[in-house]
């Protein structure tokens, strides 16, 4: 599935049907390839909440499942969201934007990332910080 699709799904307690809020974005740990929390934006103070990935029961076409309302403090935003993303190499050459995401549903690996100079596989991650995403140079 991409983020793109992701995002804007309702955010829905495994066991109910009334929606939490919205998927806002997908965070990643690069150092392990994987998303590492949903951010979802709802409630009467319409919030971001981050709810860790292990708290996801399914995430399909129709929404997002929560196997529990336990939520954790938000991280900060800017540090872990790749969409939008300017794209450099470990010795500083510019290599575009990340424009969207492939990862497994169920595992929540990283399978390809789409930039704007075509596609980059998920194992030449190296970091990412407040400027760009960091990738091993080809």
């Amino acid at each position: 599935m991409l983020f793109t699709e992701v995002c804007g799904l309702p955010v829905i307690p495994q066991e109910g049907t009334a929606p939490l809020g919205t998927v806002t974005s997908l965070d990643v740990d690069v150092v392990s390839g994987t998303v590492s929390h949903v951010r979802w934006r709802g409630g009467r103070f319409r919030r971001e909440t981050a709810l860790p990935w292990d708290a996801v029961h399914t995430v399909g076409p129709g929404a997002v499942r929560v196997r529990s309302a336990a939520l954790e403090p938000v991280p900060p935003h800017h540090d872990h969201e790749l969409l939008g993303r300017r794209i450099l190499t470990e010795t500083g050459t510019e290599r575009g934007t990340v424009l969207d995401v492939a990862f497994d549903t169920l595992s929540a690996r990283l399978l390809a990332l789409f930039t704007t100079r075509g596609e980059l596989p998920p194992g030449r991650l190296l970091g990412l910080g407040d400027y760009a995403l960091v990738v091993r140079a080809v």
